[in-house]
């Protein structure tokens, strides 16, 4: 094992900028200053003693790579204060590199670090030219992930941001070149969805990137209004059609005429009105209610719901007839919690507009906000953020929000167990696949055997974590 000792030449007080930037973070001054001894010729080196300084470090230098030692005041015995630096830290950069130091005895920890994100850990003593590859290696991955993920948001396109949808992960840019492909086309698409994810705003999408953008754009909630008065509202009606219908209406159908109408909320419609529904669909005609005229509209139709389609289906409440002829195309819009790494963009939009309409002086989050918002689960959705954050700027005292502000957990309380192990073993997973494929250059025969898992397996998991893999010939 190589000791960690100084260099023969001793480490300059003005570091070479050109150099990658690197944090040490460790409580003993005299490893601190060892390791930068041993790595201040290839590395501009920032040390931290404590949390504080290491997320301010973090923060304040754009820091890309970490090594971190678990063992840090005012708990040094144990991880605690480690992990939640490594939490704070990723919660700034999910995609940062965070390399821990441990002991034999902080070996659980160090695996417990790795399933929070952590990207590798050593055991004390630390071989240097060890240190130094897995170094080179860190550096590399986060400078080909960082272009991977410009590459993506460059292939998203600035155009999303006039939609409305924010978003630069897999699963959004994948939501963003399904809404082109349908948007060129003028069959129905169904999108599904839980409450709050954003399905009126893709169905925007798809109607501003459509031929028929230039037409109008008329969305119902079908949830919203009473069945009798639902097939009112869609189809219209005549004078004396019904009790109140002192004048000839026009339905929403017709009013969408040569543009998109959105059927929010299918699943709520009653299922006499979906036969109605279903016979416009295939005919493109409709009569108004109490009326013989029948009128041909000429309407792109989207529908949306956050129910179970099968379960619905099964249930009698939604026709099946009518789920294939509007489920031409299915789309399906991610929930936050399977797009985390969205959420400080969508935090920062949110807060940006939300200070913008109060007219309040509110900057950013405090460090203890990311977190809480990086580990709280969001059952409401993108929604619900929006709305926590415009209560949080109302409420705000300072320039700052606090979790407090948002009424967010801290720490993780109330956060629900079993989701989180869940979160930490999928990450765990997927970067376990990730370091295989690069590790075997592609080959995934070799990755598989790596891993343990048959080709099968694997490549199961590639599609299941929509990693972006250039197949490489065996």
């Amino acid at each position: 094992m190589t000791a960690l000792l100084p260099n023969s030449n001793p480490a300059p007080d003005t570091p070479d900028v050109a150099l990658p930037p690197l944090l040490i973070v460790d409580d003993d001054e005299a490893i601190r200053f060892q390791m930068k001894w041993a790595l201040c010729s290839e590395y501009r080196v920032f040390l931290a003693e404590n949390r504080s300084e290491a997320v301010d470090l973090f923060r304040r230098e754009s820091l890309r790579v970490v090594t971190l030692d678990l063992g840090l005041p005012p708990h040094p015995r144990d991880a605690t204060e480690g992990l939640r630096t490594l939490r704070e830290i990723l919660t700034i950069d999910p995609a940062a590199k965070v390399l821990i130091i441990s002991g034999n005895a902080d070996r659980k920890a160090a695996i417990s670090a790795i399933h929070l994100g952590a990207y590798d850990f050593f055991s004390k003593p630390i071989d240097v030219h060890d240190m130094r590859v897995i170094l080179r290696r860190a550096y590399q991955l986060y400078g080909l992930e960082a272009e991977n993920r410009r590459l993506r948001q460059q292939h998203a396109g600035r155009d999303t941001e006039a939609w409305g949808l924010v978003g630069t992960s897999q699963a959004m840019v994948a939501l963003y070149a399904d809404i082109r492909k349908v948007a060129s086309t003028d069959v129905p698409v169904l999108i599904l969805g839980e409450s709050g994810t954003g399905k009126e705003l893709t169905a925007r999408a798809i109607h501003r990137q459509s031929r028929r953008a230039a037409g109008p754009f008329v969305a119902i909630n079908c949830a919203a209004i009473p069945g009798p008065l639902l097939e009112s509202e869609l189809f219209g009606h005549e004078k004396g059609a019904f009790t109140g219908a002192h004048a000839r209406k026009p339905g929403r159908i017709e009013s969408a005429a040569d543009g998109t109408i959105l059927l929010d909320e299918i699943g709520e419609m009653p299922v006499d009105l979906q036969v109605k529904l279903l016979r416009f669909l295939q005919e493109k005609r409709l009569e108004r209610v109490g009326g013989r005229e029948v009128l041909e509209v000429d309407v792109r139709v989207l529908a949306a719901t956050n129910r179970n389609v099968a379960d619905a289906i099964s249930r009698g409440q939604l026709r099946e007839d009518l789920f294939f002829r509007l489920g031409v195309v299915s789309l399906v819009v991610p929930p936050l919690r399977e797009r985390r790494q969205d959420i400080a963009l969508l935090g920062k939009t949110f807060l940006t507009r939300a200070a913008a309409e109060s007219g309040k002086g509110v900057l950013g989050f405090t460090p203890a906000a990311l977190v809480a918002m990086g580990s709280y689960l969001w059952p409401g959705n993108v929604r619900e953020m929006e709305n926590k954050i415009r209560r949080g700027v109302a409420m705000a005292e300072g320039d700052r929000l606090t979790a407090a502000d948002m009424e967010l957990p801290s720490d993780g309380e109330g956060q629900g167990e079993w989701m989180t192990l869940r979160v930490a073993r999928d990450q765990m997973e997927k970067q376990m696949v990730e370091s295989a494929m690069a590790q075997s250059g592609g080959q995934q025969k070799q990755a598989a055997t790596a891993l343990g898992l048959t080709r099968p397996a694997l490549r199961y998991l590639i599609a299941k974590y929509h990693l972006q893999i250039d197949p490489t010939p065996e």
